[in-house]
C-alpha cells in the first residue's frame, strides 16, 4: 500500500520556481510587455521588424512555459500517489495535465502555424513593396491588398484564427496555473 511522503524541500522549491516562473512569464508576456512593447517597438521599428522579433521570441516563451507546466506536473504527481488522492488534488493533478497538454498543443501547432503564416504574409506583403513602414497605422493599404490578393486574404484569415487559438491556449494556462498558485496557496502552513 502507498505510503504519501512529505516531499523534501528541493522538491517543493522546484516546484515554486516552475510554477512561479511559468505564471510570472504569462502575465507579463500576455498583459504587461505584449502592450508596451507593441507602443515602443511599433513607433520605431518597420512592421516586418517587428513581426521578425516576435517570431524568434514567441517560441522561447511558448516551450519554456511547455517545459514549466510538464515539470510541475511531474513533481505533483511523485508525491501525490493515485490510489491516495483526494479530490481537491485529483483536480490540481487534472489541471497540471490540462496545461501540460495546452501549453504543448501551443508552442507544436498553434504558435508555430501563427509564425508561419505570418512569414508567409510577410513575404506576399514584400513584394508589393509594403512592412518596411514604420508604426501600425498603415492598413489602408494592408486592406487593398487583402481585397486585391485571394491568397492574402486566405493568411490573413487563418492569421487570424491561429492567433486567437494560441491566445485561448495562452489564457487556459493562465488560469491553470492562477488555480495551481490558489491551490498551492491553500496549503502553506506558514510564510
Amino acid at each position: 500500500m502507498p505510503v504519501s511522503s512529505e516531499p523534501p524541500d528541493v522538491a517543493k522549491l522546484l516546484h515554486l520556481i516552475f510554477l512561479s516562473t511559468s505564471w510570472g512569464m504569462q502575465i507579463w508576456v500576455t498583459f504587461v510587455s505584449g502592450r508596451f512593447v507593441w507602443l515602443v517597438m511599433g513607433s520605431c521599428l518597420t512592421r516586418h521588424t517587428y513581426g521578425f522579433i516576435w517570431s524568434k521570441l514567441f517560441p522561447y516563451y511558448l516551450h519554456i512555459g511547455s517545459a514549466c507546466a510538464f515539470f510541475n506536473l511531474t513533481i505533483f504527481a511523485m508525491y501525490h500517489p493515485s490510489e491516495l488522492l483526494t479530490f481537491v488534488a485529483a483536480l490540481q493533478i487534472t489541471v497540471f495535465f490540462v496545461c501540460v497538454a495546452v501549453a504543448a498543443l501551443n508552442a507544436e501547432w498553434f504558435g508555430r502555424t501563427t509564425s508561419d503564416i505570418l512569414a508567409d504574409m510577410h513575404q506576399i506583403e514584400r513584394s508589393y513593396g509594403l512592412g518596411q513602414e514604420i508604426g501600425f497605422f498603415t492598413s489602408k493599404s494592408y486592406r487593398k491588398l487583402r481585397e486585391s490578393d485571394p491568397a492574402y486574404r486566405k493568411m490573413s484569415r487563418q492569421l487570424i484564427i491561429y492567433h486567437a487559438l494560441s491566445s485561448l491556449c495562452n489564457l487556459c494556462c493562465i488560469a491553470c496555473n492562477g488555480w495551481s498558485l490558489c491551490y498551492l496557496a491553500a496549503h502553506l502552513s506558514a510564510l
